[in-house]
């Protein structure tokens, strides 16, 4: 019998792990998420576009701008990647792992995640292109755009039903990443629905809580500071909300994980010591 998501239980549990392991969330949130996301800002600011500047010349500099900042994209991906996985195991290891030895399993687990992550976005920038093109080819504007939102439909079905795979990864200890990803789409059948809006309303909360902070503290930047001081603050402040949003995330994936893969209250209680 599959299990249905309750959103509610799922966010109580979140909330609870990452209380129980706030210390340690926090100095992986740092190592992890916040000091590379801040690198990224400081060192690949986004580039300045004159008023009037033609949209192809615009084009022109984001591309530009993107060549420029892919390896150190890279670099923060694939660091908060591990930083994902590590946090898993922080907030679902019965044995209680320290900090180091956390890290040390994400990033032995850090491999087979990217293994999964290429298959997948392989498999469905792949099958977007035979649609996409499937469809140009019949000279029809209707039926092409039909088919590009279906098939954006579709990538965001498919990513939601992957979506457990870091869970996988570090709870069960999974190291191959074909296993991980259909471990990750038994574990999330006939919830894709109920994902989408607990990720969705999630996304909204933080969003609007981003928006208010920056608001309020771009205000006070503007009459405190100015020039390279303020576009380093800006950034700051930026990265550690995203840090925080991300680390709630992290816990909404476990909880999730242990819904659905059917632990009881007494079990998933055992996580919070």
């Amino acid at each position: 019998m599959k299990v249905q998501l309750d959103s509610t239980l799922a966010w109580k549990s979140a909330t609870r792990l990452v209380s129980a392991n706030r210390d340690m969330l926090m100095a992986i949130a740092g190592v992890f998420f916040l000091l590379p996301s801040l690198a990224f800002s400081v060192f690949v600011p986004e580039p300045q576009m004159p008023p009037g500047t033609p949209p192809r010349a615009m084009m022109e500099m984001l591309t530009e701008a993107w060549t420029a900042s892919l390896p150190l994209l890279v670099i923060v991906t694939l660091l908060q990647m591990a930083g994902t996985v590590t946090m898993l195991i922080v907030m679902t290891d019965r044995t209680r792992p320290t900090v180091g030895q956390a890290i040390r399993q994400g990033f032995f687990a850090l491999g087979p995640y990217v293994l999964a992550q290429i298959i997948v976005g392989g498999a469905l920038g792949m099958g977007f292109l035979v649609l996409v093109s499937a469809a140009a080819l019949t000279g029809q504007q209707a039926i092409a755009a039909v088919v590009i939102i279906g098939a954006f439909i579709a990538m965001i079905w498919s990513s939601l039903r992957m979506a457990l795979v870091a869970p996988v990864l570090a709870i069960e200890a999974e190291r191959n990443p074909v296993k991980a990803l259909k471990r990750s789409w038994t574990l999330t059948s006939g919830n894709s629905g109920r994902l989408l809006a607990f990720f969705v309303l999630a996304g909204l909360l933080f969003a609007v809580v981003y928006g208010l902070a920056m608001m309020l503290v771009g205000v006070v930047l503007v009459l405190t500071t100015d020039g390279s001081v303020q576009q380093v603050l800006t950034a700051a402040v930026s990265s550690t909300l995203t840090a925080g949003a991300l680390v709630y995330f992290v816990a909404m994936l476990a909880a999730v994980y242990r819904q659905l893969a059917g632990e009881t209250a007494d079990e998933i209680g055992d996580i919070f010591g």
